[in-house]
Order: structure tokens, then C-alpha cells, then sequence
């Protein structure tokens, strides 16, 4: 008898999830139920699925509101009615316009019932067949003396359940406060909900209506003339687009022939009978599972990124396939590192291959757009969303603004740094009721990368905001998506791929005469003895994932030389395997075969090249299969389970009790099976499929060659996308190291982003944090039509400017091509600006006029200066940073290279820092990991045990006294603190505080 139930999906309104709501229909015994969540289908697809599941019928509607004002309710008779309800709801949410007064007439699926008051309020005598007048337990009253009493065979009864009990309706009072952004004392009636819009038992609800049985008929029969289906079954078809051409048939014949093509391209003449047969097996699972034009959408999206000059990495699953490899979507070859095929695709797995294809994120935006323009005439494409839900932090920051609490107390209670009991009532109550908030969805978000292609329209399945991005976005997640069939394309942005493609850009501009790069065809990459050299000894600062300190020391311990190794690095790096204790178990494997027979004889038979140790999550796969005798379905459950990818835990539940008894039917025992279960669990969610490592380590390498073979070029696409793990200043010293002559941004050379000469690198006039971009780039526009400025004058006259802006340029040094001091254009600039400013495209008439000079005295600026400089508008000194210290250092200072001979012993070393990386103990205290460069620019790693760290913190950056003992771990050798010191840099004094009473000679 409820047609207008709500979940906490009507955001900040809704109190309650669609499983309390099915849980609670269910202990009434009712036998369907209408979810109308306000301009909302959130829950939708999720609550049909658990009625369905349940033998409840489930029933979808949308309450359709103005703010908090009850408009009308629709509710679909089928799924075509579903389907134009939400293009109904989506117009509106699209065009930001409000929705109509009066339900719209032409939608014949559906069924509109308006609120009495509602009713009355339009004066509403005239009633499509479709539409309906709700009336409430409290209303029937005044149904009975309002003229709307002889509309019998339009009335139903409307009653909304928006919470269960008293604490519910509180909490959707605070989420109404917040909403409204007002103090709970603030917020109106009108604003809320009715406090009798709790569940009520049908028996005890019908016993108002006994007086009007003909409105629980209307309603009985409107209710079983709706019904919505949707597949959630095991078995059903994929909801994703059928065909990329016409028919099938074509698809079939379309992906044979590219696969023939790309053949030629990756194997030449090396063509092995075990290639053609690991690609027929691939081809006739992929059309068996009909998964082909998902794999033709894919390599369609990468054709028109090659046909643009976009590069591009395709990895996750996907990449153990070789169809994948040979269509061009991933360039990891499954025959060279043998990977495990039923990782990617195998008779029990409903879901397609995973691709994740990165581009570069200046690339990525259009790559949607062309998407959403190829694939999308029948609006069948929408991006994903993800449910953004209340933090405890940020529940508690929003419930003591509600409350009006200040702010010092918000705080407080915010970092958790409270005793309770000692709260007086309302800090008690934002506790409390944050407690209630926390994990229910805010507001929706955009998924990272997630884009829907879908057969049918994607308002068949939900209605679909529209962003500031300008793409429809689903009102559901991932899991639901993959619940009722819809499987995402990840189309994602990084900054290597930006690093990638500017690189080769700057390499045709610098060295025109270098030969054409495949960039695609990494093979003679792996092979190169330079560049294996470079990952040796783990110089790939700038590389896409090699570069941080975590990866170097274990590319220095593993001493990984080549690409398999590189593969195997990836993820060995990842959170899971080092948690589970395997990544070090794996380097002592790795150095010392005697330790490798320790491993459990069926897990080295499985995983022979890692030793016996998971390292790839096809592992799991492997040991559920062959050590613990689990089907490829199980298995999968078992994996999708330990990633957070699979929603039934009772299903998760019954394979991890298989797998125990599997294996204590075999005889292992007991202690074995709970060790490589402990394993399993630890890691299984964080670690990367083979293929996805692999993919990763391509792009390593093809940042490596790049950085090998034309490093300067690399280090300027490096710096223009952003950098990497580290901040700019460590790339323009690597740039230093490299050969590269470092020059502060200048008015005539630098162009926007920083640019190469030669060996010259020009920072460009983005670097300058204050520099407005309208004013470089008129820099950049004038110099390229007119020439280079002949003088700080005529830079004047020709470019507008003000007189903030010139003092960033002046002080940067920009002008020093005049060979004029700094300090005398400073006062030139602000007599010529200050007298006649100019900000504006007009041109000065009479340009090349004699300019009145004037006798300024000589100034002198001492390099130290410019340091300061620098170091405020770069964010960091060109000059080496020891040489703005106070004070001045030993004679004879150790070095990076001189740790070998210190082993075991107390050390002082000097350095300037890097980074710091917190982490906690297996005791849940608080240490650190430090990173420096000693003074000749070479790493020193340091470890900050918890007592050091909370007696010696780092206080920014700077060169730090580093005392303490060097030890050595598998050739690595880093520094454990004992005492740490900041030192003094030099004050600059140009704004140095003079003591009172002193006299300036």
C-alpha cells in the first residue's frame, strides 16, 4: 500500500537504504512496493534486484519535487514507463530548468498521482486517463467535504515512508538543515517531511480508508497494473553494445581481419604455430562469450587516437589477450610473458576483459567527446557515477555547523581529540548523530574514468545528470552496473602519456635529423643494454612508475635488469604484497635459489618464475584451481570477492569454506592451508594482473628510452606535465645533471611552457606562480608577430601590462638580455607605469619616441639575490641550495657514494630534501621514511624510527644534519636516524629587520 517509499538516495532527505526498505516490506508481509526516490533513481536498479531476489515485486517511480515542495509522483507501468520517466527527469537536470507544475501528458507508460493539496492547489478538475489524486491517512477529512470526494475512481491512497522511528526522522531533519545550509533552529516545515511518514502495518493503514474501500481498490489496482523487470540472473546477456557493425557476422569477419593485420605488425615473420593457436582459442571464446564488439569498440577508440597524434597505454585484464595485443589497444605481448589466458576471459565469467586505457590528460577530454559522438546517437552513452558519501569528519563539520557550534570545537570534535562523557549535550549529539551519517551517500560524483555503452538507450536504466563536463552521467555505480549487465570502458588521463608525446614533439623540433620513433613497439626497448643499465641501477627519475623511492630501492635490491623483471617489480611494489610479508620472502627467493625450496612444492610448480609466491592476481586464480581444486568460476568469486568488485559476501563465504575443505581433503595441513589463505586475503585485493604490471612496465620503458636516448628533450616534456612523484625542482636538477643549461624564464626566449635550445632549457613563463596566463601568453603573441623586443622600452611599448606583473618578470631577471640591473628597470617601471599605465591592446602611437632618461644611482645586485627570487616565484633557488646556508659546512663532507664504507657505524651527512613518507608500525606509531640529495646531488634514504621521528621532526624544507647509523639491506644502504637538524639558510636582506638605534653607511 506504499506508493512513495524513499532511500537515503532522495539526498539529504532519505533516511533509510533499499535493503532496509525491501527488510522492512518483507516483515509486513506486503507483497509490493513502490520505490519513489525524490528527482532520484539511485536505488532503482539495486532495490529491483533485492525485491526480485526476495519474491517481492518491486515497483519504480520518481517523487517529483521542487526543492522540498511535492509536485506529483510517477510511477512506470513497465519498464518503458521507467524509460520515459527518466528522460522526463533528465531534460530538466540537464537543462537546469524547474519542472512543470503540471505532469506531463504525453507519457503513456506511466502513471502520475498528485499530492491533495497539490491538487487543490492547481485547481485540477480535468484528469488524463494516467493521472491520479493521492490522498493520505490524515486527509480523508477533507477528502470528504472538498469537491474532489466525486473523483471516486480517480483517488488513491498516498502515503510516504521515509523513516522507520523517531531517530530517523531526526537525522532527516539534520540532513534538511544541511541541505538548506541553515541551523537546525532555522529550518521551516515546509522544508521537511511530515514526522508521520513512518511505516505503518497495511492492516492498521487500510483501517483509515474503511469509510472509502473504493480508494484501496484504486489503489490495489493501479498497483497491479505496474511491473518492472530487469535481468539480474547469472546466466543473462550482457546489456552493452551487440554490434559495432551491422550484423554479427560482420563483427566476426571485421575482428578475424584486423587480428590478421596486426599479426604482420607484431610478429613479422616470427609468426609461431603457438601464437596462431593461443589466437584462435582467444578469437573463439571472445565470439562464443560475444564480446566482440566490445573489443571493436575499444580498438575503434584507440584508431581515432592514433589517426589525432594521441599516445595511449591499454592495460588491466584486457592485456594478458593477445587480440588485444594485435588490434593495438595494449602493447603487452601475452606469448613473450606467457600470460595466463583464463585471467582475461574464461567460460564462467559473465563480465568482458578489463581494459583501462590511459591517455594523455590533455588528450583525454576529446577522446570522450569523440565517444559520446561515435557511439551515442541513440543516447546510449553516459559516463559512471560513484556515490559520494558522509566521512566522519565531514559529518561532523556539517552536524556542528547545524547545531552552531564554533568552529574551535568543530575542530575538536572533528580530530577525534575528545572524552565523550565530558561533551556537553549538543557535541554529545553531533557525535551521535554523525555516527548515523557516516557511509550514507552525500551527493553523486563522477567515476574516474568509467563510460557506459550501452545497447539500449541509458535512460532505460536510469536518469543521467549533466556535470560541468557536459556528458550525461548514470545515477548509479560500477556494481550496479555490472549487476544488471552494463560494463564500463575506462578511458583515463595521466601525466606520463602528456610526457610521452611532448617529448617526441620536442625531439622532431630539436633534433630534426633523429629518426621516426615507433613508440608502439617497445620490443628493441627491452633489449637495449643502455637503457636496462638505467633501471639497474635505478636512475629513472621522470619515468612513469620507477621513479619513486619505494621503486628504487627495490629496483636496487631485486638489481632488475630487464623487462621481466621490471614486470615483476610492479607489483610486487603494490600495498597487498608487501603487507602479506611476500615482498621481502620474494627478494630473498630471488638472490638465494636455496631459499626457493622452501616454497610449498605445488605453489612452485604453479608459479615457477615468482618462486612460488603470489605476485599477479591470476595467482589467486592459479592456487584456487590447481592447490585448493576450485572450479575457474570459483575462483573468480574468489578473486572479484577480495578486490571489493563482488557484492554477494554469502556467495564469497561459501568458496572460502570450499577452498579450506578442498585443500583438508587433499591432506595439507592445516597450518599450510591458513598460510597461503593469510596470503591470499592480504594481498589479493592491491595486487595488479599480469598484464596491467606489464603494461605498466611498457610505459616505463618507452619513458626510459626517452630519457636514455634524448634526455634533455624528456626532462622538458617532464616538467611541462606537471613533473611526477617529486616536485619541479628535482626535474630541472635532473635537467642539470643530464647536460642541460638551466635558464631562469626570459621575455624573449621563454615560451609558455618550458622549452630546449639545443642544450638550452628555458623555463617557460608558466613557472612563474604569480604571472597572470593572460600576460604571458600577450607576451608570447607579440614577440611571435612583431619580433623580439630590442629593449625593456620598447617591451613597453609594445605590451600592456601593469605594474605587478612587470616587477615578476624584472625580478626573475627575465630582461637580462638589455643588460640592465634589475633594481634600475624596477625604478624605470614604475615611473613609466605609474605616470601612464597601460593594460589595455591599445597601441601606442608614437613608439619609438626618445624617452627621458634620468641619473639613477648604480645599483648592485649580488647573485644571492636573485636566489630569493627565484626561491619566491619559482618556488625553488637555480643556484645549488648549499649555497644559501648560514653557515658553512665541513671541509670535508661525506657523501652519498662513501655509505658502502660505513657500513654498521655512526655517520654525519648532510642533505637537502626531497620527500618524507609517514607510516605507522605493526604498533600503530607513527615513523618515517626520508628522502635527500647529498651535496653532489646523489640520493641519501633515511629511516625515522618512532622515537626519532617524535623527537626530531622535520621542519620543512631545507638541509638537514643527518646523524646516524649506515646500514645495508641486498646491496641497499640507507641512514637510520639517531638526530636530525634543520639548518639555517641566509637571511635575505633587502628585507631583513634592522635592530633600533643602527645607522646604514
Amino acid at each position: 500500500m506504499y506508493i512513495n517509499c524513499h532511500t537515503y538516495y532522495s539526498l539529504r532527505y532519505g533516511t533509510i537504504s533499499e535493503k532496509e526498505l525491501v527488510t522492512t516490506a518483507l516483515a509486513d508481509n506486503a507483497k509490493e512496493v513502490v520505490l519513489t526516490d525524490v528527482n532520484n533513481t539511485s536505488a532503482c536498479l539495486n532495490f529491483v534486484r533485492l525485491a526480485q531476489k526476495s519474491k517481492l515485486k518491486p515497483i519504480l517511480g520518481i517523487d517529483f519535487r521542487d526543492g522540498a515542495k511535492q509536485l506529483y509522483l510517477g510511477v512506470a507501468k513497465n519498464n518503458g514507463g521507467f524509460h520515459e520517466l527518466n528522460d522526463f527527469l533528465s531534460k530538466h537536470s540537464h537543462a537546469k530548468t524547474a519542472l512543470p507544475e503540471h505532469a506531463p501528458s504525453e507519457l503513456k507508460n506511466a502513471i502520475f498521482i498528485y499530492p491533495f493539496e497539490q491538487a487543490r492547489l492547481l485547481n485540477k478538475t480535468e484528469f488524463e486517463e494516467n493521472e491520479y489524486i493521492g490522498v493520505g491517512r490524515f486527509e480523508i477529512n477533507r477528502l470528504v467535504v472538498s469537491d474532489y470526494s466525486k473523483y471516486t475512481d480517480r483517488l488513491i491512497a498516498l502515503n510516504s515512508f521515509t523513516f522507520r522511528h523517531k531517530r530517523d526522522f531526526n537525522t532527516h531533519r539534520l540532513l534538511r538543515a544541511i541541505d538548506n545550509n541553515i541551523l537546525l533552529s532555522k529550518l521551516e516545515k515546509e522544508d521537511q517531511a511530515n514526522e508521520t511518514d513512518v511505516y505503518m502495518p497495511a492492516d492498521k493503514l487500510k483501517t483509515y480508508y474503511k469509510e472509502h474501500s473504493y480508494i484501496l481498490s484504486n489503489t490495489q489496482h493501479l498497483l497491479d497494473a505496474c511491473e518492472i523487470k530487469f535481468d539480474f540472473s547469472k546466466g543473462r546477456k550482457h546489456q552493452n553494445k551487440r554490434k559495432y557493425t551491422d550484423r554479427r557476422k560482420e563483427d566476426e569477419i571485421l575482428i578475424t581481419a584486423l587480428c590478421q593485420m596486426g599479426l604482420k605488425y607484431r610478429y613479422g615473420n616470427d609468426i609461431t604455430p603457438d601464437i596462431r593457436a593461443r589466437l584462435k582459442k582467444e578469437l573463439d571464446m571472445i565470439k562464443q562469450m560475444d564480446f566482440v564488439p566490445f573489443f571493436l569498440v575499444n580498438w575503434d577508440i584507440i584508431d581515432y587516437a592514433k589517426r589525432k597524434g594521441y599516445y595511449h597505454v591499454g592495460r588491466g585484464s584486457g592485456a594478458n589477450s593477445i587480440v588485444a595485443y594485435l588490434l593495438g589497444i595494449t602493447d603487452v605481448d601475452p606469448i613473450h610473458l606467457d600470460l595466463y589466458f583464463e585471467r582475461f576471459m574464461n567460460s564462467y565469467r559473465t563480465s568482458p576483459p578489463d581494459f583501462d586505457i590511459d591517455f594523455s590528460w590533455r588528450d583525454r577530454d576529446d577522446v570522450t567527446r569523440y565517444i559520446f559522438e561515435r557511439f551515442g546517437s541513440n543516447k546510449q552513452v553516459a559516463l559512471l557515477a560513484t556515490y559520494n558519501t558522509f566521512k566522519h569528519s565531514a559529518a561532523v563539520r556539517e552536524l556542528g555547523k547545524v547545531f552552531g557550534l564554533p568552529k574551535h570545537e568543530i575542530d575538536k570534535l572533528s580530530k577525534g581529540k575528545f572524552d565523550f562523557q565530558s561533551l556537553d549535550k549538543l557535541s554529545q549529539l553531533v557525535i551521535i548523530y554523525s555516527k548515523e551519517l557516516e557511509g550514507r551517500p552525500n551527493y553523486l560524483s563522477i567515476h574516474a574514468g568509467g563510460i557506459i555503452i550501452a545497447e539500449k538507450p541509458i535512460h532505460y536504466f536510469t536518469a543521467t545528470d549533466l556535470p560541468p563536463k557536459g556528458f550525461p552521467t548514470t545515477q548509479f555505480d560500477m556494481v550496479v552496473a555490472e549487476d544488471v549487465g552494463l560494463y564500463k570502458y575506462d578511458i583515463l588521463g595521466q601525466r606520463g602519456l602528456g610526457k610521452i608525446k611532448d617529448a617526441l614533439q620536442l625531439v622532431k623540433i630539436n633534433q630534426p635529423e633523429a629518426e621516426d620513433i615507433d613508440i608502439h613497439n617497445p620490443k628493441p626497448f627491452f633489449e637495449d643494454p643502455k637503457i636496462n643499465r638505467l633501471v639497474s641501477q635505478a636512475k629513472c627519475i621522470g619515468c612513469f612508475y620507477v621513479e619513486s623511492p619505494a621503486m628504487r630501492m627495490l629496483l636496487r635490491k631485486l638489481e632488475v635488469d630487464n623487462y621481466h623483471g621490471l614486470v615483476a617489480a610492479s607489483s610486487i611494489i603494490r600495498p597487498g604484497v608487501a603487507k602479506s610479508g611476500m615482498m621481502r620472502e620474494y627478494i630473498l627467493r630471488h638472490k638465494n635459489p636455496e631459499r626457493r625450496k622452501q616454497a610449498h612444492p605445488v605453489l612452485q610448480g604453479i608459479m615457477p618464475e615468482t618462486y612460488g609466491i603470489m605476485v599477479y592476481q591470476e595467482d589467486v586464480i592459479k592456487v584456487a584451481h590447481h592447490f585448493a581444486g576450485l572450479d575457474l568460476g570459483e575462483s573468480d568469486v574468489l578473486r572479484r570477492g577480495m578486490s571489493g568488485k563482488y557484492r554477494s559476501r554469502e556467495e564469497f563465504d561459501k568458496v572460502r569454506y570450499k577452498f579450506i575443505s578442498n585443500c583438508r581433503e587433499k591432506g595439507i595441513p592445516d597450518q599450510t592451508i591458513m598460510e597461503v589463505w593469510r596470503q591470499i586475503e592480504s594481498f589479493a585485493g592491491y595486487a595488479f594482473a599480469k598484464g596491467h604490471s606489464a603494461s605498466y612496465a611498457v610505459e616505463s620503458y618507452q619513458s626510459l628510452f626517452l630519457k636514455t636516448y634524448y634526455p634533455l628533450e624528456y626532462m622538458v616534456a617532464v616538467l611541462n606535465n606537471g613533473g611526477g612523484f617529486y616536485r619541479s625542482e628535482l626535474y630541472v636538477h635532473e635537467a642539470r645533471k643530464l647536460g642541460g643549461i638551466i635558464h631562469a624564464p626570459c621575455v624573449n626566449k621563454s615560451r609558455y611552457p618550458t622549452w630546449l635550445y639545443g642544450k638550452n632549457i628555458y623555463l617557460g613563463l608558466h613557472t612563474l606562480h604569480s604571472l597572470e596566463s593572460n600576460t604571458a601568453l600577450r607576451i608570447i603573441k607579440e614577440r611571435k608577430e612583431n619580433g623580439e623586443f630590442k629593449s625593456f622600452d620598447d617591451f613597453l611599448d609594445r605590451t600592456p601590462i601593469s605594474i605587478e606583473q612587470i616587477s615578476i618578470l624584472i625580478r626573475i631577471n627575465a630582461f637580462r638580455f638589455t643588460g640592465v640591473d634589475k633594481r634600475t628597470l624596477l625604478w624605470k617601471a614604475n615611473f613609466s607605469l605609474n605616470k601612464n599605465p597601460r593594460t589595455d591592446d591599445q597601441p601606442v602611437l608614437f613608439k619609438y619616441t626618445e624617452k627621458k632618461s634620468f641619473d639613477l644611482p648604480k645599483f648592485e645586485v649580488k647573485e644571492l639575490e636573485n636566489a630569493f627570487d627565484e626561491i619566491e616565484l619559482l618556488g625553488y633557488p637555480l643556484c645549488h641550495p648549499f649555497l644559501l646556508l648560514k653557515d658553512s659546512l665541513p671541509d670535508k663532507l661525506l657523501l652519498s657514494k662513501d655509505l658502502v664504507r660505513y657500513e654498521n657505524k655512526l655517520i654525519t651527512i648532510y642533505g637537502y630534501l626531497v620527500t618524507i613518507k609517514n607510516t605507522t608500525t605493526s604498533r600503530k606509531k607513527r615513523m618515517q621514511f626520508g628522502t635527500f640529495l647529498d651535496y653532489s646531488g646523489d640520493w641519501i634514504d633515511t629511516v625515522h624510527f618512532p622515537p626519532v621521528a617524535r623527537q626530531y621532526p622535520f621542519r620543512g624544507n631545507g638541509i638537514y644534519k643527518i646523524q646516524g647509523k649506515v646500514v645495508e639491506e641486498f646491496n641497499f644502504y640507507s641512514v637510520e636516524v639517531v638526530s636530525l637538524e634543520r639548518l639555517a639558510f641566509l637571511e635575505d636582506v633587502r628585507f631583513a629587520v634592522r635592530e633600533v638605534g643602527t645607522i646604514d653607511d
